[in-house]
């Protein structure tokens, strides 16, 4: 699912001469959200610099905005550096809140990029229980770094049975018209916390 889930990022992401904040999504059959990402440059911005502070999940909280609650889960299965498992609650403004368990894994470079992407745990998710707190029905995503760059891919729904229909779309239709900003809001947060 998440070499996937890359493989459409990286059809989106031209190269590492960008010059302005590009943002793209596109639909996905199936899905009722679209998938994103979007590369801001980030003058200064390391790849080491920013990977180190992505796998930093216990201090999310105060540096990443809507971020609530996130914390690594021990699991032998995945160490950082390299992976971690981690709980992660996140705010949406006026809509509450949504949660889930997720596996962040480094991966390596790709067309000059620094990657680490995350796959959500369905079972984990769905144990979680879903009221008042949203359930993720899906959440994959990705960090992206080169020298002077920050990127961030995203592709989540809620689960359905956990919202009501007008909450419903605004987590999906409402999210696609919000993309955007949410997606640069989060490098920026990134960016920034990662130099000091």
């Amino acid at each position: 699912m998440a070499n996937e889930f890359l493989d459409r990022v990286f059809q989106h992401v031209s190269g590492t001469d960008i010059r302005s904040y590009r943002f793209e999504h596109w639909p996905v059959p199936g899905k009722p959200t679209d998938e994103g990402v979007g590369i801001l440059p980030v003058p200064g911005a390391d790849p080491e610099r920013i990977m180190a502070r992505v796998f930093d999940l216990n201090h999310y909280v105060g540096n990443v905005a809507h971020v609530t609650e996130c914390r690594i889960i021990d699991d032998p299965a995945y160490v950082p550096p390299q992976k971690a498992r981690f709980y992660q609650r996140v705010k949406i403004p006026l809509l509450g809140e949504v949660h889930h368990e997720l596996v962040l894994e480094r991966v390596g470079t790709i067309k000059g990029f620094e990657v680490a992407c995350w796959h959500m745990l369905e079972a984990e998710t769905l144990a979680l229980g879903g009221k008042p707190v949203i359930r993720s029905q899906y959440n994959d995503g990705a960090w992206l770094a080169a020298p002077g760059l920050v990127g961030y891919a995203l592709s989540s729904a809620p689960r359905r049975e956990d919202i009501g229909l007008l909450k419903w779309k605004a987590l999906t239709v409402g999210a696609n018209a919000t993309a955007t900003h949410v997606v640069q809001e989060n490098i920026q947060n990134m960016s920034t916390w990662a130099a000091r």
